[in-house]
């Protein structure tokens, strides 16, 4: 789950954390090999490539493992890594609108899965372009509540670039939104400041988003762990939002 959404589902992703883990690291280390093979080993260079590090740092991939991934990717040890970016777009239950985005090196398969995934949990394949429209590639850095004040982060991030900086419903972390080109800055500036930050990604958010009820909440995440079961599916972006009601109804199953 990528997006606005990430505050809304993070009790429900905790319960599966250790089923996933391996999965998790796997599609971690895909992303390292990915930033190295396009902007080379040398982290000083290569932001994309800081920014997937730390993801994986984060989620304690073993700094071996990193090492290595960096190394294949940039071509150090004779490995090949040829993966292709792919989107596909579609609708889960209610009409929740999806982007799944995906990296492989076998387009047929990840085909394959995402459209095994949507048809067995209530969603429906959708024709290019009858989705993207409704979103944008944005950058979105999540900052702990923890980590600073509110008007710290604001006095941070606002000169560097960065559109709106909200608190998530549920007071945890503080989310910022830039342009994309303007995620590097942003992030750098957080650094800078000496500011903590959970993760800082390009992501597709969405220009309007739906309210959906708590049935539906848990049809489409549902639909979102098939989706991520598949190693080929990097992110799901959605258009729907939870109320603080129904939030709290979902943390209370």
């Amino acid at each position: 789950m990528s997006g606005h959404s990430k505050w809304a589902t993070t009790k429900h992703k905790k319960a599966a954390i250790d089923a996933k883990r391996a999965k998790s690291f796997a599609k971690l280390i895909k992303n390292i090999e990915v930033a190295a093979r396009l902007g080379g080993a040398d982290l000083a260079g290569n932001p994309t490539l800081v920014d997937a590090v730390q993801k994986a740092k984060k989620t304690s991939v073993p700094n071996d493992n990193i090492d290595r991934a960096i190394k294949r990717g940039a071509g150090l040890t004779g490995d090949a890594v040829d993966y292709a970016t792919i989107m596909y777009e579609g609708y889960g239950p209610n009409g929740v609108a999806l982007l799944i985005e995906c990296l492989t090196d076998n387009k047929n398969r990840a085909a394959a899965e995402v459209r095994t995934a949507m048809t067995r949990n209530g969603g429906t394949m959708a024709d290019p372009g009858s989705v993207a429209y409704n979103f944008h590639r944005k950058g979105v850095i999540t900052v702990p509540a923890s980590a600073a004040s509110e008007d710290d982060v604001l006095a941070a991030v606002l000169e560097a670039g960065a559109e709106d900086v909200s608190r998530t419903p549920n007071g945890e972390s503080y989310e910022i939104i830039t342009e994309a080109s303007d995620l590097v800055a942003v992030r750098s500036a957080l650094v800078d400041a000496g500011i903590d930050y959970d993760s800082a990604d390009a992501e597709f958010v969405p220009t309007l988003k739906v309210v959906i009820d708590a049935e539906t909440a848990q049809k489409i995440f549902k639909l979102i762990d098939a989706l991520e079961d598949s190693d080929d599916v990097q992110n799901v972006f959605s258009n729907f939002d939870l109320t603080a009601e129904v939030m709290a109804q979902l943390e209370s199953d």
